[in-house]
């Protein structure tokens, strides 16, 4: 595997899904909305004008429910509805996925190395911000004229990429170690064959 090959296929582990649900009232009482809150960040002053566009040039790809399968390698999925469409990715979501929720009253913030335990997060935040955070979290590339601020409130560790970064260097100390020595020794101590 060349090193293009790794970087894509890390990068491909991590996904994102926005829903864009201009009716839905986060703070409504349904099943799918009560699991939601209950591991989310709300942003309830966040500015959601243009999101969709934030997105899009992000490479979110718009699709409905049927595409939430595991056989899907899209790193950044935009759907759009209500709480039929959030309950359907909430069930597709695993450990792996963000899920953000732009709803009538609020943006939620939900999964992948989000802080579940924030609750609202009281700060203004527009839908470069937003985006922003997102790609940030999932590793989607950004361009040069991005503005947005990083909305580190909803994360559990706002110095994520750092860490990811530390684990890759000593990762690649090891390997190297082991190359140097010309030895497989910890390799050969796993047999799989």
């Amino acid at each position: 595997m060349g090193g293009r090959e790794i970087k894509e296929s890390i990068m491909a582990e991590k996904k994102a899904i926005l829903l864009l649900a201009p009716e839905l009232n986060l703070n409504a009482a349904s099943e799918a909305l009560d699991k939601l809150r209950k591991k989310a960040a709300l942003l309830p002053n966040a500015c959601k004008d243009g999101l969709e566009a934030r997105a899009a040039a992000l490479g979110a790809k718009t699709v409905d429910t049927s595409a939430l399968t595991e056989q899907n390698e899209e790193a950044f999925l935009l759907l759009k509805g209500g709480e039929t469409e959030l309950a359907a990715i909430l069930e597709y979501a695993d450990r792996r996925t963000l899920v953000v929720v732009a709803g009538a009253d609020a943006v939620a913030f939900y999964g992948l190395a989000v802080n579940g335990k924030a609750g609202a997060v009281e700060r203004a935040v527009s839908a470069e911000d937003i985006a922003l955070t997102i790609a940030t979290i999932a590793d989607l590339p950004i361009t040069a004229e991005c503005t947005g601020g990083i909305v580190y409130q909803v994360m559990k560790n706002p110095n994520l990429k750092l860490d990811e970064i530390r684990k890759l260097k000593e990762a690649l100390l090891r390997m190297e170690s082991v190359i140097q020595r010309d030895n497989r020794e910890p390799w050969d101590k796993h047999d799989c064959a």
